[in-house]
Protein backbone atom coordinates (compact mmCIF):
# COMPACT_ATOMS: atom_id res chain seq x y z
CA UNK A 1 0.00 0.00 0.00
CA UNK A 2 1.40 3.37 -0.99
CA UNK A 3 1.28 6.52 1.11
CA UNK A 4 -0.07 9.57 -0.65
CA UNK A 5 0.69 12.12 2.05
CA UNK A 6 1.47 12.48 5.74
CA UNK A 7 0.81 15.39 8.10
CA UNK A 8 1.95 15.75 11.68
CA UNK A 9 -0.78 16.90 14.04
CA UNK A 10 0.92 18.10 17.23
CA UNK A 11 -2.42 18.96 18.81
CA UNK A 12 -3.74 15.37 18.41
CA UNK A 13 -0.24 13.95 18.95
CA UNK A 14 -0.58 11.79 15.85
CA UNK A 15 0.44 11.58 12.21
CA UNK A 16 -2.37 11.69 9.66
CA UNK A 17 -1.35 9.15 7.03
CA UNK A 18 -3.29 9.29 3.76
CA UNK A 19 -3.09 6.34 1.36
CA UNK A 20 -4.79 6.15 -2.01
CA UNK A 21 -7.81 4.45 -0.44
CA UNK A 22 -8.09 5.74 3.14
CA UNK A 23 -6.83 8.03 5.87
CA UNK A 24 -5.28 6.48 8.98
CA UNK A 25 -3.97 7.95 12.23
CA UNK A 26 -0.65 6.87 13.74
CA UNK A 27 0.02 8.13 17.29
CA UNK A 28 3.31 9.76 18.23
CA UNK A 29 3.52 7.30 21.12
CA UNK A 30 4.19 4.47 18.63
CA UNK A 31 6.91 6.37 16.75
CA UNK A 32 10.64 6.08 17.39
CA UNK A 33 12.02 8.52 18.40
CA UNK A 34 8.91 9.58 20.25
CA UNK A 35 7.86 13.19 19.72
CA UNK A 36 7.06 15.18 22.86
CA UNK A 37 5.70 18.63 23.60
CA UNK A 38 9.29 19.78 24.26
CA UNK A 39 10.54 18.10 21.06
CA UNK A 40 7.64 18.25 18.56
CA UNK A 41 7.53 17.09 14.96
CA UNK A 42 8.58 19.90 12.64
CA UNK A 43 8.53 17.98 9.36
CA UNK A 44 7.10 14.75 7.94
CA UNK A 45 7.45 13.60 4.33
CA UNK A 46 6.65 10.48 2.33
CA UNK A 47 9.88 8.58 1.67
CA UNK A 48 10.34 7.88 -2.04
CA UNK A 49 13.31 5.63 -1.25
CA UNK A 50 10.84 3.32 0.53
CA UNK A 51 8.69 3.28 -2.64
CA UNK A 52 6.13 5.52 -0.88
CA UNK A 53 5.54 2.73 1.67
CA UNK A 54 6.84 4.76 4.59
CA UNK A 55 7.52 8.28 5.82
CA UNK A 56 10.31 10.12 7.57
CA UNK A 57 9.76 12.69 10.30
CA UNK A 58 12.09 15.21 11.91
CA UNK A 59 11.84 16.49 15.47
CA UNK A 60 12.74 19.99 16.64
CA UNK A 61 15.96 18.58 18.14
CA UNK A 62 17.03 17.30 14.71
CA UNK A 63 16.39 13.62 15.47
CA UNK A 64 14.78 11.69 12.63
CA UNK A 65 12.56 8.64 12.56
CA UNK A 66 10.95 6.40 9.96
CA UNK A 67 7.54 4.75 10.01
CA UNK A 68 6.60 1.99 7.55
CA UNK A 69 3.04 1.59 6.28
CA UNK A 70 2.87 -1.86 7.89
CA UNK A 71 3.25 -0.24 11.32
CA UNK A 72 0.33 2.07 10.51
CA UNK A 73 -1.85 -0.79 9.23
CA UNK A 74 -1.04 -2.96 12.22
CA UNK A 75 -1.84 -0.15 14.67
CA UNK A 76 -5.18 0.46 12.92
CA UNK A 77 -5.94 -3.30 12.77
CA UNK A 78 -6.58 -3.10 9.01
CA UNK A 79 -8.55 -6.27 8.06
CA UNK A 80 -6.71 -6.80 4.76
CA UNK A 81 -3.35 -6.47 6.48
CA UNK A 82 -4.37 -8.90 9.25
CA UNK A 83 -5.58 -11.43 6.66
CA UNK A 84 -2.28 -11.21 4.78
CA UNK A 85 -0.37 -11.62 8.05
CA UNK A 86 -2.38 -14.73 8.94
CA UNK A 87 -1.83 -16.13 5.44
CA UNK A 88 1.90 -15.44 5.70
CA UNK A 89 2.19 -17.25 9.06
CA UNK A 90 0.19 -20.24 7.81
CA UNK A 91 2.32 -20.45 4.65
CA UNK A 92 5.59 -20.42 6.61
CA UNK A 93 4.24 -23.19 8.81
CA UNK A 94 3.15 -25.17 5.74
CA UNK A 95 6.64 -24.79 4.23
CA UNK A 96 8.21 -26.14 7.41
CA UNK A 97 5.74 -29.04 7.58
CA UNK A 98 6.31 -30.00 3.92
CA UNK A 99 10.07 -30.14 4.51
CA UNK A 100 9.63 -32.24 7.66
CA UNK A 101 6.99 -34.54 6.16
CA UNK A 102 7.75 -38.13 5.19
CA UNK A 103 5.35 -37.68 2.26
CA UNK A 104 6.86 -36.79 -1.09
CA UNK A 105 5.75 -33.55 -2.71
CA UNK A 106 4.21 -35.61 -5.53
CA UNK A 107 2.12 -37.55 -2.99
CA UNK A 108 1.00 -34.33 -1.26
CA UNK A 109 -0.06 -32.91 -4.64
CA UNK A 110 -1.98 -36.11 -5.43
CA UNK A 111 -3.78 -36.10 -2.06
CA UNK A 112 -4.72 -32.45 -2.51
CA UNK A 113 -6.07 -33.15 -5.99
CA UNK A 114 -4.22 -30.17 -7.41
CA UNK A 115 -1.44 -29.40 -9.88
CA UNK A 116 2.24 -29.00 -9.08
CA UNK A 117 2.02 -25.36 -10.15
CA UNK A 118 -0.82 -24.66 -7.70
CA UNK A 119 1.03 -26.52 -4.94
CA UNK A 120 4.12 -24.34 -5.36
CA UNK A 121 1.95 -21.21 -5.42
CA UNK A 122 0.53 -22.27 -2.06
CA UNK A 123 4.06 -22.54 -0.66
CA UNK A 124 5.03 -19.07 -1.94
CA UNK A 125 4.82 -16.72 1.07
CA UNK A 126 4.75 -13.68 -1.23
CA UNK A 127 1.59 -14.88 -3.00
CA UNK A 128 -1.39 -13.25 -1.29
CA UNK A 129 -3.91 -14.22 -3.97
CA UNK A 130 -4.35 -17.68 -2.49
CA UNK A 131 -7.05 -18.33 0.07
CA UNK A 132 -6.67 -19.32 3.70
CA UNK A 133 -8.78 -22.44 3.06
CA UNK A 134 -6.32 -23.65 0.38
CA UNK A 135 -3.46 -23.45 2.88
CA UNK A 136 -5.62 -25.15 5.52
CA UNK A 137 -6.28 -27.98 3.04
CA UNK A 138 -2.53 -28.37 2.55
CA UNK A 139 -1.95 -28.48 6.31
CA UNK A 140 -4.74 -31.07 6.65
CA UNK A 141 -3.06 -33.30 4.03
CA UNK A 142 0.13 -32.94 6.09
CA UNK A 143 -1.86 -34.27 9.07
CA UNK A 144 -1.83 -31.02 11.02
CA UNK A 145 -4.58 -29.64 13.20
CA UNK A 146 -5.12 -25.90 12.99
CA UNK A 147 -6.94 -24.24 15.88
CA UNK A 148 -8.05 -20.65 15.69
CA UNK A 149 -7.88 -18.95 19.08
CA UNK A 150 -9.89 -15.81 19.68
CA UNK A 151 -9.17 -13.87 22.86
CA UNK A 152 -9.76 -10.41 24.22
CA UNK A 153 -7.25 -7.80 23.20
CA UNK A 154 -4.56 -7.07 25.78
CA UNK A 155 -4.40 -3.40 24.76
Amino acid sequence: MKIRSVKPNNRKKAFEVVTYSKSLPFPYAKANPRPTSDDPVVRAVVDKELAREGFVFTLKSGCEGTVHIEQVLEYNQDPAYLRDLLLYKLTIEAQNRVEASALSKREIIRRMGTSATQFYRLLDQTNYRKSVDQVLTLLHVLECEVDLVVRASSA
